[in-house]
């Protein structure tokens, strides 16, 4: 259907209502001349156009459903295919930021187990400086050749701790970015729930 909410009038109802004009005119013609057979003449053909004018009517008249109801098909056909397209756009959005929640989630449990190996490191040179200095307070003699293990490890040790420090910066930097997905993940899913 077009725009216009008005349909122009077909053939088929302009000749119904000419018919029935026609037949208004014999009867009108007719009860003039007073002649009781003329009259019943155009009785009878009144009644026989006004029939075929409301077969022509009818006719129109289930045409003109046949059209709607094919355009309101046509229309829910148009509204299932899109609904179609927009629950598989969904699924699709879906399983894109759940792809992106997995990705970050790894990242994490892998800087976590980085994080916790740093973590070890630093613990073992933190025993190792121990016993180096238990060593050089026993042993004055070996002090030299401890000395030289010592500075390595106060070395390890400095750069476990850096590692630490790096290590704790990128893990708040992906939570911060995991928490903004989730976020916009959980936005988009009411924007699609309203929708």
């Amino acid at each position: 259907m077009n725009g216009s909410r008005r349909r122009q009038r077909s053939t088929r109802v302009l000749v119904a209502v000419l018919l029935l004009m026609l037949a208004t005119a014999a009867v009108a013609a007719t009860a003039l001349t007073g002649s009781w057979g003329l009259v019943t003449g155009a009785g009878f053909l009144a009644v026989v156009l006004g029939a075929a004018a409301t077969k022509i009517t009818h006719s129109e008249l289930m045409s003109s459903r046949r059209g709607a109801a094919r355009d309101r098909a046509e229309q829910a056909q148009a509204y299932r295919e899109l609904d179609v397209r927009r629950s598989a756009e969904g699924v699709e959005f879906a399983a894109d930021m759940q792809g992106l929640v997995a990705k970050r989630d790894a990242t994490v449990s892998r800087l976590e187990r980085r994080l916790t190996d740093a973590a070890a490191e630093l613990a073992e040179a933190r025993r190792n400086l121990a016993e180096s200095e238990e060593r050089t307070v026993l042993a004055e003699r070996e002090a030299e050749r401890l000395g030289g293990r010592l500075a390595d490890a106060d070395e390890r040790a400095t750069a476990a701790v850096v590692r630490v420090a790096e290590l704790e910066q990128e893990i708040d930097v992906l939570t911060t970015q995991w928490q903004a997905a989730e976020a916009a993940l959980a936005e988009q899913l009411s924007i699609r729930k309203g929708a």
